[in-house]
């Protein structure tokens, strides 16, 4: 199974929350706070899984979504986006942009932990 999460956020307290969970459960957390460079830092660390928020400074997760799936070495990865953006119409655009799970803030520990779980065994 791999280990390796990528967690592309920009709030402290859910980057905490988030790293606290996973590392708990034997995850190697990489976090990244911006929206500017986060393609190259995919690429760079080569994750099993991305953690994405949608509302990032620089670009969006929408934009960043549609990078990751037009891109030839990084295209299959497991994305999960995490966000306060619940509206139907976000879901959709998600889903478009080729999201393999989306879940909104507030979260449960639990629903993350499976969450992660999934996409990476699946």
């Amino acid at each position: 199974m791999g280990k390796h999460v990528l967690l592309i956020e920009d709030e402290p307290n859910i980057i905490e929350a988030i790293s606290f969970i996973l590392s708990r459960d034997g995850w190697d957390v990489k976090t990244h706070s911006n929206g500017h460079d986060a393609m190259d830092v995919m690429r760079a660390r080569r994750p099993d899984l991305v953690i994405l928020d949608v509302m990032l400074p620089g670009r969006s997760g929408f934009d960043l979504l549609g990078d990751i799936r037009g891109d030839a070495a990084l295209g299959a990865l497991p994305v999960l986006m995490l966000t306060a953006r619940g509206q139907r119409k976000d879901r959709e655009m998600a889903e478009a942009a080729g999201v393999s799970r989306y879940m909104t803030k507030p979260f449960s520990n639990a629903d993350v932990l499976e969450a992660v779980r999934d996409l990476v065994r699946e």
